[in-house]
């Protein structure tokens, strides 16, 4: 099971749209997936078609210090399961840890270092429902964001091609440095996913190159190009390998070659 956190230290760059993108790719690719919604606004759940009960979401098992496994009791199947065609592949499944407003408890920036491991102890022992674990998180650098960085095998810091999402990028790799530096965890990899770009936009090009000079290698192929059927597709809840067209064809394709790579680098 790789746990994989999908990250931002700066908002509206598109962090749950790329997790959405993920969700659905996983899925098509055959993956056993659950999705962790550690946001409080709780915008994955919502995209994912799940409405749970507040007595089961995930900020309520965090206020109970994380029991061993008790993300596997509160996980419910997205409708998202029900849409896949299993002519395309190898049926997966997907369930979603539900997000709400309890995990602003934790929307802080002080914690205690015991806190740090709850994410982790209630993804414990389930490994054999799961090969994909990904965990949504707040667009800022709270004690949610680290129990996910202390939980993850990789996180993915989610940019956009505009300054101030560059310099928001160098601010989560930073963090993630300092983080690994001053506790026990250690995340095993990072990498970078450039959303939202403008394919025929030269200013796009321009930060795209940056950002590919600032991280090299860890940037992740292929980009994430603007399309307005992912808004559409979005809007009605559903996943983007099943929305009609080329362009959803095309942004699927791409999700698929992201969550690929994600899977291989630990074969």
């Amino acid at each position: 099971m790789q746990i994989v956190s999908i990250s931002s230290l700066k908002g509206g760059v598109g962090k749950s749209s790329v997790a959405l993108g993920l969700a659905s790719a996983a899925l098509e690719n055959g993956l056993r997936t659950l999705v962790v919604d550690l946001d409080p606004h709780a915008d994955a759940t919502t995209g994912l078609g799940v409405h749970a009960p507040s007595r089961n979401t995930v900020g309520r098992v965090l206020a109970k210090r994380g029991k061993s496994g008790a993300l596997g009791g509160i996980a419910v199947a997205s409708p998202w399961s029900e849409a896949h065609d299993p002519a395309a592949g190898s049926r997966g499944s997907l369930d979603v840890a539900p997000g709400s407003s309890q995990s602003s408890h934790f929307d802080r920036a002080t914690y205690k270092g015991s806190e740090l491991d709850r994410l982790s102890r209630a993804l414990t022992g389930l490994e054999s429902r799961y090969d994909l674990v990904l965990v949504d998180c707040p667009p800022n650098l709270n004690a949610l964001t680290r129990m996910a960085w202390a939980a993850s095998d990789k996180v993915l810091s989610v940019a956009e091609p505009s300054l101030f999402s560059v310099a928001g990028t160098q601010r989560t790799m930073t963090a993630i440095a300092q983080f690994e530096r001053g506790s026990r965890w250690a995340v095993d990899s990072a990498g970078v996913v450039i959303n939202k770009v403008d394919m025929d936009s030269a200013e796009h090009q321009h930060r795209v190159r940056e950002l590919n000079e600032l991280f090299g290698h860890l940037v992740v192929d292929p980009v994430i190009p603007e399309h307005p059927v992912w808004q559409r597709a979005q809007g009605a809840a559903w996943p983007i390998h099943r929305w009609p067209g080329d362009d959803a064809r095309d942004l699927a394709q791409r999700f698929s070659t992201i969550v690929r790579g994600l899977v291989n680098s630990v074969k």
